[in-house]
Protein backbone atom coordinates (compact mmCIF):
# COMPACT_ATOMS: atom_id res chain seq x y z
CA UNK A 1 0.00 0.00 0.00
CA UNK A 2 1.23 3.58 -1.00
CA UNK A 3 2.23 5.90 1.78
CA UNK A 4 0.67 8.65 0.22
CA UNK A 5 1.31 11.40 2.78
CA UNK A 6 4.62 10.70 2.33
CA UNK A 7 4.78 10.90 -1.56
CA UNK A 8 3.14 14.11 -1.05
CA UNK A 9 5.48 15.31 1.08
CA UNK A 10 8.10 14.06 -1.41
CA UNK A 11 6.18 15.58 -4.07
CA UNK A 12 8.63 16.01 -7.61
CA UNK A 13 5.84 15.89 -10.18
CA UNK A 14 8.34 14.74 -12.78
CA UNK A 15 7.90 11.59 -10.65
CA UNK A 16 4.35 11.87 -9.71
CA UNK A 17 2.83 13.93 -13.11
CA UNK A 18 -1.14 14.45 -12.35
CA UNK A 19 -2.32 12.56 -15.36
CA UNK A 20 0.39 9.92 -16.27
CA UNK A 21 -1.83 8.09 -18.92
CA UNK A 22 -4.05 8.79 -21.77
CA UNK A 23 -6.05 6.85 -19.97
CA UNK A 24 -6.13 7.78 -16.66
CA UNK A 25 -9.44 9.24 -17.66
CA UNK A 26 -13.33 7.68 -17.43
CA UNK A 27 -14.23 4.83 -19.54
CA UNK A 28 -17.56 6.52 -21.10
CA UNK A 29 -14.85 9.02 -22.80
CA UNK A 30 -13.30 6.24 -24.72
CA UNK A 31 -16.93 4.82 -25.62
CA UNK A 32 -18.19 7.82 -26.92
CA UNK A 33 -14.99 8.98 -28.61
CA UNK A 34 -14.56 5.93 -30.68
CA UNK A 35 -18.76 6.79 -31.54
CA UNK A 36 -17.84 10.28 -32.24
CA UNK A 37 -14.72 8.97 -34.26
CA UNK A 38 -17.17 7.03 -36.63
CA UNK A 39 -20.29 9.21 -36.79
CA UNK A 40 -18.93 13.02 -36.83
CA UNK A 41 -14.86 13.08 -36.96
CA UNK A 42 -14.61 16.62 -38.80
CA UNK A 43 -16.91 18.59 -36.68
CA UNK A 44 -14.97 21.26 -34.94
CA UNK A 45 -15.58 21.48 -31.20
CA UNK A 46 -14.95 24.03 -28.60
CA UNK A 47 -14.73 23.13 -24.66
CA UNK A 48 -14.24 25.58 -21.80
CA UNK A 49 -13.63 25.52 -18.32
CA UNK A 50 -16.63 26.40 -16.15
CA UNK A 51 -15.69 27.01 -12.28
CA UNK A 52 -19.59 26.96 -10.73
CA UNK A 53 -18.21 27.39 -7.54
CA UNK A 54 -17.14 31.57 -8.07
CA UNK A 55 -15.94 31.34 -4.27
CA UNK A 56 -12.98 29.62 -4.82
CA UNK A 57 -10.33 31.75 -6.69
CA UNK A 58 -8.28 28.95 -8.62
CA UNK A 59 -5.74 31.43 -9.93
CA UNK A 60 -4.77 32.71 -7.14
CA UNK A 61 -4.83 29.06 -5.65
CA UNK A 62 -2.62 27.67 -8.67
CA UNK A 63 0.85 29.05 -9.82
CA UNK A 64 -0.10 29.15 -13.54
CA UNK A 65 3.83 27.99 -14.71
CA UNK A 66 2.74 24.91 -12.77
CA UNK A 67 -0.77 24.30 -14.54
CA UNK A 68 1.10 24.51 -18.02
CA UNK A 69 3.61 22.43 -16.99
CA UNK A 70 1.21 19.53 -16.04
CA UNK A 71 -1.16 20.33 -19.31
CA UNK A 72 2.04 20.17 -21.67
CA UNK A 73 3.06 17.07 -19.87
CA UNK A 74 -0.64 15.94 -20.58
CA UNK A 75 0.52 16.61 -24.56
CA UNK A 76 3.63 15.09 -24.47
CA UNK A 77 1.16 11.55 -23.66
CA UNK A 78 0.63 8.60 -26.13
CA UNK A 79 -0.59 5.21 -25.71
CA UNK A 80 1.80 2.52 -24.19
CA UNK A 81 2.03 -1.05 -25.82
CA UNK A 82 0.45 -2.18 -22.73
CA UNK A 83 -2.44 -0.07 -22.75
CA UNK A 84 -3.26 -0.04 -26.19
CA UNK A 85 -3.08 -4.19 -25.36
CA UNK A 86 -5.60 -3.97 -22.95
CA UNK A 87 -7.85 -1.51 -24.96
CA UNK A 88 -7.24 -3.95 -27.82
CA UNK A 89 -8.20 -7.41 -26.27
CA UNK A 90 -9.48 -6.88 -22.99
CA UNK A 91 -13.65 -8.04 -22.19
CA UNK A 92 -15.74 -4.83 -21.41
CA UNK A 93 -19.32 -5.32 -20.77
CA UNK A 94 -18.85 -9.49 -21.68
CA UNK A 95 -17.68 -8.02 -25.18
CA UNK A 96 -14.32 -8.56 -26.47
CA UNK A 97 -12.90 -6.14 -29.17
CA UNK A 98 -15.21 -3.33 -28.07
CA UNK A 99 -12.61 -0.66 -29.61
CA UNK A 100 -12.43 -1.34 -33.73
CA UNK A 101 -9.07 -1.54 -35.09
CA UNK A 102 -9.76 1.96 -37.39
CA UNK A 103 -10.50 3.24 -33.69
CA UNK A 104 -7.79 1.92 -32.11
CA UNK A 105 -5.46 2.98 -34.79
CA UNK A 106 -6.03 6.49 -34.78
CA UNK A 107 -6.04 6.59 -30.75
CA UNK A 108 -2.08 4.91 -30.79
CA UNK A 109 -0.71 8.00 -32.84
CA UNK A 110 -2.79 10.66 -31.19
CA UNK A 111 -1.86 13.40 -29.38
CA UNK A 112 -3.98 16.07 -27.69
CA UNK A 113 -4.69 19.55 -29.50
CA UNK A 114 -3.02 23.12 -28.35
CA UNK A 115 -4.81 24.79 -25.30
CA UNK A 116 -5.71 28.51 -24.80
CA UNK A 117 -5.49 29.16 -21.37
CA UNK A 118 -5.47 33.04 -19.97
CA UNK A 119 -6.10 34.37 -16.62
CA UNK A 120 -9.46 36.98 -15.87
CA UNK A 121 -9.24 38.29 -12.42
CA UNK A 122 -9.23 35.26 -9.83
CA UNK A 123 -9.85 32.44 -12.48
CA UNK A 124 -8.87 31.04 -15.50
CA UNK A 125 -10.33 30.36 -18.39
CA UNK A 126 -9.10 27.58 -20.41
CA UNK A 127 -10.13 26.53 -23.35
CA UNK A 128 -9.57 23.66 -25.88
CA UNK A 129 -10.53 23.77 -29.44
CA UNK A 130 -10.56 21.55 -32.26
CA UNK A 131 -11.98 17.73 -34.44
CA UNK A 132 -14.38 16.36 -31.88
CA UNK A 133 -12.56 13.46 -31.54
CA UNK A 134 -9.51 14.54 -30.40
CA UNK A 135 -10.25 17.84 -28.22
CA UNK A 136 -12.78 15.25 -26.23
CA UNK A 137 -9.75 13.61 -24.59
CA UNK A 138 -8.97 17.01 -23.19
CA UNK A 139 -12.26 17.43 -20.71
CA UNK A 140 -11.42 14.63 -17.82
CA UNK A 141 -7.84 14.94 -17.52
CA UNK A 142 -7.87 18.94 -17.30
CA UNK A 143 -10.48 18.45 -14.36
CA UNK A 144 -8.08 16.54 -12.80
CA UNK A 145 -5.25 18.32 -13.33
CA UNK A 146 -6.85 21.62 -11.72
CA UNK A 147 -8.81 19.72 -9.05
CA UNK A 148 -4.81 18.33 -7.81
CA UNK A 149 -3.25 21.24 -8.22
CA UNK A 150 -6.06 23.18 -5.84
CA UNK A 151 -5.43 20.08 -3.60
CA UNK A 152 -1.43 20.45 -3.47
CA UNK A 153 -1.54 24.14 -2.82
CA UNK A 154 -3.11 23.72 0.33
CA UNK A 155 -1.11 21.02 1.37
CA UNK A 156 2.32 22.39 0.19
CA UNK A 157 2.92 23.93 3.47
CA UNK A 158 2.32 21.17 5.43
CA UNK A 159 4.40 19.20 7.55
CA UNK A 160 4.89 15.33 7.24
CA UNK A 161 3.37 14.11 10.28
CA UNK A 162 0.29 16.57 9.65
CA UNK A 163 -0.33 15.55 6.42
CA UNK A 164 0.09 12.14 8.03
CA UNK A 165 -2.99 12.51 10.95
CA UNK A 166 -4.26 14.13 7.90
CA UNK A 167 -4.88 11.01 5.20
CA UNK A 168 -5.46 8.92 8.46
CA UNK A 169 -8.17 10.95 8.98
CA UNK A 170 -9.93 10.82 5.06
CA UNK A 171 -9.15 7.14 5.23
CA UNK A 172 -11.07 6.52 8.39
CA UNK A 173 -13.53 8.26 7.01
CA UNK A 174 -13.45 6.26 3.52
CA UNK A 175 -13.67 3.03 5.65
CA UNK A 176 -16.54 4.10 8.06
CA UNK A 177 -18.92 4.79 4.69
CA UNK A 178 -17.49 1.23 3.70
CA UNK A 179 -18.71 -0.52 6.76
CA UNK A 180 -22.14 1.48 6.66
CA UNK A 181 -22.64 0.55 2.72
CA UNK A 182 -21.94 -3.34 3.52
CA UNK A 183 -25.24 -3.44 5.32
CA UNK A 184 -27.04 -2.70 2.17
CA UNK A 185 -28.24 -6.35 0.59
CA UNK A 186 -27.46 -6.39 -3.05
CA UNK A 187 -25.73 -3.28 -3.47
CA UNK A 188 -24.31 -2.52 -6.78
CA UNK A 189 -21.59 0.97 -6.51
CA UNK A 190 -18.83 1.86 -8.86
CA UNK A 191 -16.18 4.39 -8.61
CA UNK A 192 -17.17 7.55 -11.03
CA UNK A 193 -14.82 9.89 -9.40
CA UNK A 194 -11.93 10.59 -11.79
CA UNK A 195 -12.84 14.55 -13.00
CA UNK A 196 -12.91 15.50 -9.09
CA UNK A 197 -10.52 13.48 -7.22
CA UNK A 198 -8.44 15.12 -4.62
CA UNK A 199 -5.61 13.33 -6.62
CA UNK A 200 -4.79 10.20 -8.56
CA UNK A 201 -3.03 8.49 -5.71
CA UNK A 202 -6.09 9.08 -3.47
CA UNK A 203 -8.69 7.89 -6.54
CA UNK A 204 -6.64 4.40 -6.55
CA UNK A 205 -6.67 3.89 -2.98
CA UNK A 206 -9.97 4.59 -2.02
CA UNK A 207 -10.68 2.32 -5.28
CA UNK A 208 -8.70 -0.58 -3.52
CA UNK A 209 -10.53 0.07 -0.40
CA UNK A 210 -14.13 -0.86 -1.90
CA UNK A 211 -12.65 -3.59 -3.89
CA UNK A 212 -11.27 -4.96 -0.65
CA UNK A 213 -14.46 -3.63 1.93
CA UNK A 214 -17.74 -4.23 -0.37
CA UNK A 215 -16.14 -7.56 -2.02
CA UNK A 216 -18.75 -8.19 -5.29
CA UNK A 217 -20.99 -5.15 -4.52
CA UNK A 218 -18.72 -3.11 -6.04
CA UNK A 219 -18.64 -3.04 -9.78
CA UNK A 220 -15.67 -1.13 -10.75
CA UNK A 221 -14.61 1.79 -11.46
CA UNK A 222 -14.46 4.40 -14.43
CA UNK A 223 -11.08 5.13 -14.46
CA UNK A 224 -9.47 3.20 -16.84
CA UNK A 225 -5.84 2.96 -16.00
CA UNK A 226 -6.96 2.04 -12.29
CA UNK A 227 -9.40 -0.70 -13.76
CA UNK A 228 -6.53 -1.86 -16.17
CA UNK A 229 -3.93 -1.49 -13.30
CA UNK A 230 -5.77 -2.93 -10.19
CA UNK A 231 -7.73 -5.10 -12.32
CA UNK A 232 -11.16 -4.99 -11.81
CA UNK A 233 -14.12 -3.49 -14.59
CA UNK A 234 -14.59 -0.19 -16.60
CA UNK A 235 -17.42 0.83 -16.15
CA UNK A 236 -19.45 4.10 -18.06
CA UNK A 237 -21.35 4.19 -20.69
CA UNK A 238 -22.60 7.91 -22.57
CA UNK A 239 -22.50 11.61 -21.10
CA UNK A 240 -24.45 14.87 -22.20
CA UNK A 241 -22.07 15.68 -24.39
CA UNK A 242 -23.61 13.86 -27.36
CA UNK A 243 -26.45 15.25 -26.99
CA UNK A 244 -25.39 19.00 -26.75
CA UNK A 245 -23.27 18.86 -29.92
CA UNK A 246 -25.93 17.04 -31.76
CA UNK A 247 -28.65 19.42 -30.81
CA UNK A 248 -26.22 21.90 -32.06
CA UNK A 249 -25.42 20.83 -35.55
CA UNK A 250 -29.44 20.45 -36.54
CA UNK A 251 -30.66 22.41 -38.71
CA UNK A 252 -34.38 23.76 -37.53
CA UNK A 253 -36.79 22.89 -34.45
CA UNK A 254 -37.89 19.56 -36.27
CA UNK A 255 -34.24 18.41 -36.32
CA UNK A 256 -33.10 20.11 -33.00
CA UNK A 257 -36.30 17.99 -31.29
CA UNK A 258 -34.85 14.62 -33.06
CA UNK A 259 -31.48 14.90 -32.07
CA UNK A 260 -31.32 13.56 -28.42
CA UNK A 261 -33.01 10.56 -29.97
CA UNK A 262 -30.03 10.42 -33.42
CA UNK A 263 -27.49 9.71 -30.76
CA UNK A 264 -28.93 6.78 -28.86
CA UNK A 265 -29.75 5.82 -32.38
CA UNK A 266 -26.02 5.91 -33.76
CA UNK A 267 -25.17 4.83 -30.24
CA UNK A 268 -27.33 1.29 -30.51
CA UNK A 269 -25.39 0.56 -33.62
CA UNK A 270 -22.26 -0.04 -31.61
CA UNK A 271 -24.04 -0.81 -28.28
CA UNK A 272 -25.47 -3.27 -26.66
CA UNK A 273 -27.01 -5.04 -23.30
CA UNK A 274 -25.63 -2.75 -20.16
CA UNK A 275 -24.29 0.00 -22.54
CA UNK A 276 -27.76 0.78 -23.84
CA UNK A 277 -28.25 3.29 -21.17
CA UNK A 278 -30.44 6.25 -21.90
CA UNK A 279 -29.29 9.88 -19.97
CA UNK A 280 -32.41 11.41 -20.55
CA UNK A 281 -31.77 14.70 -18.32
CA UNK A 282 -30.03 17.24 -21.17
CA UNK A 283 -32.86 18.80 -22.42
CA UNK A 284 -35.64 17.74 -19.25
CA UNK A 285 -36.24 13.78 -18.33
CA UNK A 286 -40.08 14.33 -18.84
CA UNK A 287 -40.20 15.58 -22.27
CA UNK A 288 -37.44 13.32 -23.28
CA UNK A 289 -39.44 10.50 -22.08
CA UNK A 290 -43.09 11.40 -23.75
CA UNK A 291 -41.42 12.18 -26.75
CA UNK A 292 -38.83 9.02 -26.96
CA UNK A 293 -39.90 6.80 -29.34
CA UNK A 294 -40.52 2.92 -28.98
CA UNK A 295 -37.56 1.48 -29.10
CA UNK A 296 -35.89 3.54 -26.50
CA UNK A 297 -38.20 1.32 -23.87
CA UNK A 298 -36.70 -1.76 -24.47
CA UNK A 299 -32.81 -0.26 -23.53
CA UNK A 300 -31.68 -1.59 -20.38
CA UNK A 301 -31.98 1.16 -18.37
CA UNK A 302 -31.45 5.14 -16.91
CA UNK A 303 -29.46 7.21 -15.16
CA UNK A 304 -30.00 9.84 -13.17
CA UNK A 305 -27.35 12.40 -13.30
CA UNK A 306 -29.82 15.59 -12.16
CA UNK A 307 -32.97 17.24 -10.52
CA UNK A 308 -34.33 15.27 -7.15
CA UNK A 309 -32.93 11.45 -8.06
CA UNK A 310 -36.34 10.11 -6.31
CA UNK A 311 -38.45 11.79 -8.66
CA UNK A 312 -35.84 11.01 -11.58
CA UNK A 313 -36.67 7.06 -10.69
CA UNK A 314 -39.97 7.32 -10.33
CA UNK A 315 -40.67 8.68 -13.82
CA UNK A 316 -38.71 5.95 -15.61
CA UNK A 317 -40.88 3.52 -13.68
CA UNK A 318 -43.83 5.37 -14.52
CA UNK A 319 -43.16 5.18 -18.36
CA UNK A 320 -42.01 1.89 -18.06
CA UNK A 321 -45.17 0.86 -17.18
CA UNK A 322 -46.58 2.92 -20.08
CA UNK A 323 -44.86 1.18 -22.36
CA UNK A 324 -45.26 -2.40 -21.61
CA UNK A 325 -41.88 -3.07 -19.68
CA UNK A 326 -41.60 -4.93 -16.28
CA UNK A 327 -39.33 -2.10 -14.48
CA UNK A 328 -37.75 -4.71 -12.17
CA UNK A 329 -35.75 -5.79 -15.14
CA UNK A 330 -34.68 -2.36 -15.39
CA UNK A 331 -31.54 -1.17 -14.69
CA UNK A 332 -31.48 2.86 -12.86
CA UNK A 333 -28.06 4.31 -12.25
CA UNK A 334 -27.97 7.01 -9.79
CA UNK A 335 -24.66 9.32 -10.50
CA UNK A 336 -25.31 12.99 -9.23
CA UNK A 337 -23.83 14.04 -5.87
CA UNK A 338 -24.10 10.94 -4.11
CA UNK A 339 -23.56 10.02 -0.60
CA UNK A 340 -23.86 7.34 1.95
CA UNK A 341 -26.91 8.58 3.16
CA UNK A 342 -28.60 9.29 -0.44
CA UNK A 343 -27.35 5.80 -1.42
CA UNK A 344 -28.87 4.66 1.46
CA UNK A 345 -32.17 6.55 1.15
CA UNK A 346 -32.41 5.24 -2.60
CA UNK A 347 -31.32 1.95 -1.95
CA UNK A 348 -34.22 1.45 0.15
CA UNK A 349 -37.42 3.37 -1.62
CA UNK A 350 -36.09 1.31 -5.43
CA UNK A 351 -34.64 -1.75 -4.38
CA UNK A 352 -36.90 -4.65 -5.51
CA UNK A 353 -38.50 -1.82 -7.75
CA UNK A 354 -35.95 -1.94 -10.20
CA UNK A 355 -32.08 -3.06 -10.12
CA UNK A 356 -30.31 0.08 -8.61
CA UNK A 357 -26.91 0.49 -8.68
CA UNK A 358 -24.65 3.69 -7.77
CA UNK A 359 -21.82 5.60 -9.47
CA UNK A 360 -20.04 7.48 -6.40
CA UNK A 361 -17.92 10.34 -7.36
CA UNK A 362 -17.13 13.23 -5.77
CA UNK A 363 -18.29 13.00 -1.79
CA UNK A 364 -15.76 9.33 -2.14
CA UNK A 365 -12.49 10.29 -3.99
CA UNK A 366 -12.78 13.69 -2.60
CA UNK A 367 -14.50 14.08 0.65
CA UNK A 368 -11.86 16.08 2.85
CA UNK A 369 -14.92 18.26 4.15
CA UNK A 370 -13.94 19.37 7.73
CA UNK A 371 -10.33 18.44 8.00
CA UNK A 372 -8.07 21.36 7.19
CA UNK A 373 -8.28 24.78 8.22
CA UNK A 374 -11.16 26.97 6.52
CA UNK A 375 -12.53 23.97 4.92
CA UNK A 376 -9.91 24.51 2.16
CA UNK A 377 -10.16 21.20 0.79
CA UNK A 378 -13.82 20.87 0.87
CA UNK A 379 -14.95 19.58 -2.67
CA UNK A 380 -16.09 22.38 -5.37
CA UNK A 381 -18.48 22.17 -8.62
CA UNK A 382 -15.85 22.62 -11.56
CA UNK A 383 -16.92 21.32 -15.21
CA UNK A 384 -15.32 21.32 -18.83
CA UNK A 385 -18.12 21.54 -21.15
CA UNK A 386 -18.28 21.37 -25.00
CA UNK A 387 -19.88 25.26 -25.86
CA UNK A 388 -20.21 25.46 -29.17
CA UNK A 389 -20.22 23.26 -32.41
CA UNK A 390 -19.21 23.84 -35.90
CA UNK A 391 -19.16 27.66 -34.25
CA UNK A 392 -22.71 26.89 -33.06
CA UNK A 393 -23.48 27.41 -29.06
CA UNK A 394 -24.54 24.22 -27.35
CA UNK A 395 -27.18 23.90 -24.72
CA UNK A 396 -27.76 22.16 -21.44
CA UNK A 397 -31.07 22.57 -19.41
CA UNK A 398 -30.71 19.51 -17.25
CA UNK A 399 -33.57 18.42 -14.54
CA UNK A 400 -32.07 21.00 -12.48
CA UNK A 401 -31.88 24.76 -13.70
CA UNK A 402 -28.78 25.67 -11.83
CA UNK A 403 -27.19 23.04 -14.13
CA UNK A 404 -28.16 25.05 -17.17
CA UNK A 405 -25.60 26.27 -19.72
CA UNK A 406 -25.95 28.36 -23.07
CA UNK A 407 -26.71 31.65 -25.00
CA UNK A 408 -29.85 32.93 -23.17
CA UNK A 409 -31.65 33.11 -26.59
CA UNK A 410 -30.71 30.05 -27.60
CA UNK A 411 -31.75 28.67 -24.11
CA UNK A 412 -35.03 29.78 -24.55
CA UNK A 413 -35.75 27.98 -27.53
CA UNK A 414 -34.59 24.99 -26.45
CA UNK A 415 -37.08 25.18 -23.43
CA UNK A 416 -39.73 25.42 -26.07
CA UNK A 417 -38.87 22.88 -28.47
CA UNK A 418 -38.59 20.88 -25.85
CA UNK A 419 -41.49 21.59 -23.91
CA UNK A 420 -39.56 22.48 -20.98
CA UNK A 421 -42.07 23.83 -18.00
CA UNK A 422 -41.42 24.97 -14.36
CA UNK A 423 -38.28 23.53 -12.94
CA UNK A 424 -37.69 23.10 -8.94
CA UNK A 425 -33.85 24.52 -8.47
CA UNK A 426 -31.66 22.05 -5.98
CA UNK A 427 -27.76 22.80 -4.75
CA UNK A 428 -25.16 21.83 -7.10
CA UNK A 429 -23.47 19.98 -4.53
CA UNK A 430 -20.33 19.08 -6.99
Amino acid sequence: MIDIATRVWNQRWRIDPIVRSLIDTDFYKLLMCQSVFRNHPDTRVRFSLINRSSDVPLARLIDEGELREQLDHLRSLSLTRGESTWLRGNTFYGKRQMFRPDFMEWFETMRLPPYDLQRVGDQYELTFEGSWPEVMLWEVPALAILMELRSRAVLRDMARFELQVLYARAMTRVWEKVERLRGLDGLRLADFGTRRRHSFLWQDWCVQALHEGLGSAFTGTSNCLIAKDRDVEAIGTNAHELPMVYAALAEGDAALARAPYDVLADWQEEHDGNLRIILPDTYGTPGFLRNAPDWLAGWTGIRVDSGDPATGAETAIRWWKERGEDPTEKLVIFSDGLDVAKIEELHARFAGRVRVSFGWGTLLTNDFRGLVAGDALAPFSLVCKAVSADGRPTVKLSDNPRKAMGPEGEVARYKRVFAVGSQREMEVVV
